[in-house]
């Protein structure tokens, strides 16, 4: 006697509710969902050599940058970035970073180097960011030794309301008069079209310099992607992604001085402890995240 296929009403009767286990005290059938968005994205920023763009890609990054800024150390010649962007696999998006360049050059630029993401670094307006009519990312120059007003005592004490401002001042002491306030809160909210704000510590020029900013002083909660760059290295970035992960939507990171040999020349090796030190961040955030 010939064994027989069921039928397809039979197949659907049988099959067992969803999320069901399986027989035997097997796993669930429904596939496991992290309840935290654990990966931390990773820019490796002001490339200027093909084995730089490709240690950046073997060991893992997300983005690199390529500076448009003619002032920078960093700064490479469009045709050059082109020729760096040529050698990114799929799904390694390459970023441009224009400070106040006219929307003409920024996109003839994008119109080389298609796929590429905008990163505004200057004193760019939304409506001015907006023109270009592409995907970009917006800088935010945090002050260096920003802290809630009016006192830095007072802000150890208690944290700040959501939309509370950030001020430039002197540690214990009221601001002063012509400090610049920066509200991160609002910013985020004015730029409400970019993919992300990235945090950069405010110094003198663009760019942060190296230089880290007061990590714990940010607003408690920012409704936007962010970025936090500025002084990153393999030794501070797992405590950093620790700091600013639980005030934002998604976190990622931006690197450029602390992976270098020199001004614009990369090591592979650091590039991997990077790498490396923001995955042990993630890993250790879902552990606490899951207690």
């Amino acid at each position: 006697m010939t064994n027989r296929a069921p039928t397809l009403s039979a197949s659907r009767d049988s099959l067992p509710p969803e999320g069901a286990g399986l027989a035997r005290g097997g796993p669930s059938l429904r596939p496991s969902v992290p309840r935290h968005n654990a990966r931390t994205r990773i820019k490796i920023c002001g490339l200027t050599r093909e084995e730089d763009v490709d240690a950046a890609v073997a060991a893992g990054a997300d983005a690199v940058g390529f500076v448009m800024y003619e002032a920078s150390p960093r700064y490479i010649p469009l045709e050059r970035a082109a020729e760096l962007a040529r050698r990114l696999p799929p799904f390694v998006t390459p970023v441009l970073l224009f400070v106040n360049a006219s929307a003409t050059k920024i996109i003839a630029s994008h119109a080389r180097i298609q796929g590429a993401l905008i990163q505004f670094h200057g004193d760019e307006s939304a409506e001015n960011c907006l023109q270009t009519g592409l995907p970009f990312i917006r800088a935010a120059r945090i002050p260096l030794n920003g802290f809630w007003a009016p006192t830095l005592s007072a802000a150890r004490d208690t944290l700040p309301p959501e939309g509370a401002q950030f001020a430039l001042g002197r540690p214990g002491g009221e601001s002063p008069a012509d400090s610049a306030r920066f509200d991160l809160v609002k910013y985020a909210q004015d730029y409400s079209k970019a993919q992300a704000i990235l945090l950069d510590a405010h110094v003198e020029g663009y760019g942060g310099g190296g230089k880290t900013f007061n990590w714990s002083l940010l607003p408690p909660s920012v409704n936007a992607h962010l970025v936090l760059s500025g002084g990153l290295t393999p030794a501070n970035v797992l405590a950093g992604i620790l700091q600013v992960r639980p005030r934002c939507t998604t976190l990622a990171v931006d690197v450029s001085s602390g992976v270098e040999i020199s001004k614009g020349i990369k090591s592979a090796e650091k590039i991997i402890q990077f790498v490396a030190a923001v995955r042990a961040a993630d890993e250790q955030f879902e552990n606490l995240a899951g207690t």
